[in-house]
């Protein structure tokens, strides 16, 4: 099991540091996501992006993925930014949406890194064929700007009607995108229907994942055994995945916890699973 750790954990709390990646290190991950939330990680400020480029290099760490932005300000929209939605039908906020997603692809001019994790619509967004040409308008655009830099999209399975298991896959084979992969997402295949029903799906273009537990209705991101996911089982559907992802932590976290400390109890736990 190759262990990975998201910094979401810190996202909302912190400025992102290397000493809060020496904690993840500490706490077993192999590999890192960053989440892309400017008051968090920057993308923007070439500086911030240095020092965080510096400490991977200096480390070895892999910089397996980004978490493409949800907002384009530092407060997570709720100053009332409008949300980064690549499947807004209207064309300017589109643009906008690539527009501020593609600064944060080119931290891999600094820091390469594999993966950009990107969400097709935003929370609880309900489907039309109109969203869905959009969304595919705005892949096409990110992956032309992506590849050269090195770097492979990923679509992840989220809790809105353009992103079920079905609809991703509509999208990739309509769009022709052989080389945009998935980022499983555990928590929310749990939510939407079921974990197996989900990965059955989409397993053979996963490449990331994200692990994280609720109690099926909420969308809590809480540490593996504090909801109500089967652990065992998804341990034993994510080894049959063809491209062997790692496991990735992606967790809310709380204030004051001893994030090192939960992080080596919560891959344990997931090794013991099988």
């Amino acid at each position: 099991m190759r262990r990975a750790m998201s910094t979401l954990i810190y996202a909302r709390r912190e400025r992102l540091h290397p000493g809060l990646l020496d904690q993840m290190v500490s706490g077993g991950a192999e590999a890192i996501e960053i989440f892309a939330a400017r008051g968090h990680f920057n993308y923007t400020d070439r500086q911030h992006v240095r020092q965080i480029a510096n400490w991977f290099r200096s480390t070895g760490v892999t910089f397996h993925s980004m978490h493409s932005p949800m907002h384009p300000d530092e407060d997570w929209g709720r100053g009332g930014a409008t949300p980064i939605n690549i499947a807004s039908v209207e064309r300017f906020q589109r643009v906008a949406a690539t527009d501020e997603i593609k600064r944060a692809i080119e931290v891999a001019e600094q820091a390469p890194f594999q993966f950009l994790v990107q969400h097709v619509g935003i929370g609880h967004e309900e489907a039309d064929e109109h969203k869905l040409d959009a969304a595919m308008s705005s892949l096409e655009h990110l992956h032309a700007f992506a590849k050269p830099l090195g770097v492979q999209l990923l679509v992840e399975n989220i809790t809105n009607e353009l992103s079920t298991p079905e609809k991703l896959m509509e999208l990739l084979h309509t769009g022709r995108f052989g080389d945009i992969g998935v980022c499983f997402d555990v928590g929310h295949a749990h939510i939407m229907s079921s974990v197996p029903q989900a990965f059955e799906v989409l397993k053979d273009r996963v490449r990331s994942t994200h692990v994280h537990d609720n109690d099926k209705d909420h969308d809590l991101h809480l540490w593996p055994g504090e909801g109500s996911v089967d652990w065992k089982q998804t341990r034993e559907l994510l080894r049959t995945a063809p491209h062997a992802p790692p496991v990735l932590l992606e967790i809310e976290g709380v204030e004051g916890e001893k994030v090192s400390e939960k992080m080596t109890e919560a891959f344990s736990k997931l090794e013991r699973a099988l």
